[in-house]
């Protein structure tokens, strides 16, 4: 993340994000797949380290390989993508909002003061000591004889799909296919995002 001062001199916390551009990969129909879509493709690949059907999907777009595929079925009337059509920054506005969604960052496994923010049982304990983060009692007893499904506990934290809503694009550089998002996104430096209209 970084800052950026708007018009009245006020400090805004935003995110830069490398958008684009993206090549039309494939267009799927009703008549021949069954429903309404559009593969988009971002990112250099070594063409030996792309298997060889890929290579031909590629080739068929007329495009060079790419790291990262995706399909989009939620477009705009009238905004149909051409096979091999490139997509980049110009199709966003300053102003406009947009959801963002990624990988969040792994924290691995972290025991419930971290990951569910319980206080633990502190320092007022019977005579126990090194418990200071421990979860205590976790509720059942002779009925139900178990531990509830969905009970919160100690185990993997982060590396999860997350979506934040509602950015408003900041700025719009065409030149590098940039754009500037206020706040932050999901994700640690250089993963990839998917950026979408807010509706």
């Amino acid at each position: 993340m970084t800052s950026i001062y708007d018009a009245s001199g006020k400090m805004v916390p935003c995110t830069v994000i490398e958008a684009g551009p993206c090549v039309v990969t494939q267009v799927k129909t009703v008549e021949k797949d069954g429903y309404s879509a559009i593969q988009l493709g971002y990112g250099e690949r070594k063409e030996k380290n792309t298997p060889k059907p890929l290579k031909g999907h590629f080739a068929k777009a007329g495009t060079t390989p790419k790291m990262i595929l995706r399909e989009f079925t939620r477009f705009e009337e009238g905004h149909k993508k051409t096979f091999g059509e490139v997509l980049d920054v110009s199709v966003f506005e300053e102003g406009e909002f947009v959801d963002v969604s990624g990988i969040s960052k792994g924290k691995g496994f972290q025991g419930v003061v971290k990951r569910h923010g319980f206080g633990g049982v502190g320092d007022s304990t019977h005579g126990q000591h090194n418990r200071l983060r421990a979860p205590g009692s976790m509720g059942a007893s002779s009925y139900p004889s178990r531990v509830l499904p969905g009970m919160r506990m100690a185990g993997q934290m982060g590396h999860a799909k997350v979506k934040v809503t509602n950015l408003r694009i900041l700025k719009v550089v065409q030149e590098k296919n940039i754009l500037v998002v206020k706040g932050s996104v999901p994700g640690p430096n250089g993963s990839f995002l998917i950026i979408e209209r807010w509706s």
